[in-house]
């Protein structure tokens, strides 16, 4: 039998994991996005990574559909955008800095990293997808990273 919801997500709290925020561009053309923690490097050769997306999210439809996503690593100074991305509300693209990428996918402004990658692969988690994603660019910046831990944001310096 498995473990009850409570206790699931407070043992999964006591791991750490650094913020992402996924995007994607629509048929129309316009971007879409959201704050996802569970992510993670899959292979080096060749480059994959997976990131698992709720299917009651907001934007599920256009990540789960997407060829291509962005995924931008935030730094320690980027809890609000976090906060941004995770809620409901709004356009949360207006007034935030980003660039297309040469895939075409949203790459904000003072990510600490930024992937595009194409989707390789979808695969059930329960209430999740996880989408399994070759990286085809990439670039990065020094900083430092923001992480969630516990239900909140913390940060970490070398």
């Amino acid at each position: 039998m498995p473990v009850d919801k409570d206790t699931f997500r407070a043992t999964l709290g006591r791991f750490a994991s650094g913020i992402t925020i996924l995007t994607a561009r629509d048929a129309a053309g316009k971007d879409h996005g959201m704050t996802v923690s569970a992510f993670c490097s899959v292979s080096l050769e060749p480059p994959l990574v997976l990131a698992c997306v709720a299917r009651n999210a907001s934007v599920f439809e256009h990540l789960h559909a997407a060829t291509h996503v962005g995924v931008n690593v935030l730094a320690s100074d980027q809890e609000a955008l976090s906060r941004r991305f995770a809620s409901r509300d709004g356009d949360r693209f207006d007034g935030v800095g980003y660039d297309a990428g040469n895939t075409g996918v949203a790459l904000l402004h003072d990510a600490l990293a930024s992937l595009e990658c194409a989707v390789q692969a979808r695969h059930d988690g329960g209430d999740h997808v996880i989408l399994v994603m070759q990286v085809e660019h990439a670039r990065v910046r020094d900083g430092h990273p923001i992480v969630y831990y516990r239900g909140g944001y913390a940060t970490l310096a070398r």
